[in-house]
């Protein structure tokens, strides 16, 4: 239960990316996998963050004070 984050982050990296790829090159790998996390941290919704991209979620707090 201890890596349960590591575990699923894993499980998406292989099914997402190393099982989806055939690499061509060492080049070709990093390139790939580049864009995987740049896609990861970015654009993809994570359901730890409630749906929301982490873009999104980091921009939750910039929106100003609500007034009521």
């Amino acid at each position: 239960m201890d890596n349960a984050f590591i575990e699923a982050f894993n499980a998406g990296f292989r099914a997402e990316c190393l099982n989806a790829s055939w690499f061509l090159s060492l080049a070709d790998a990093k390139q790939r996998i580049e864009e995987w996390r740049c896609h990861y941290n970015e654009e993809r919704p994570h359901s730890a963050l409630g749906n929301l991209t982490p873009r999104a979620f980091a921009n939750q707090g910039q929106l100003g004070p609500v007034s009521a």
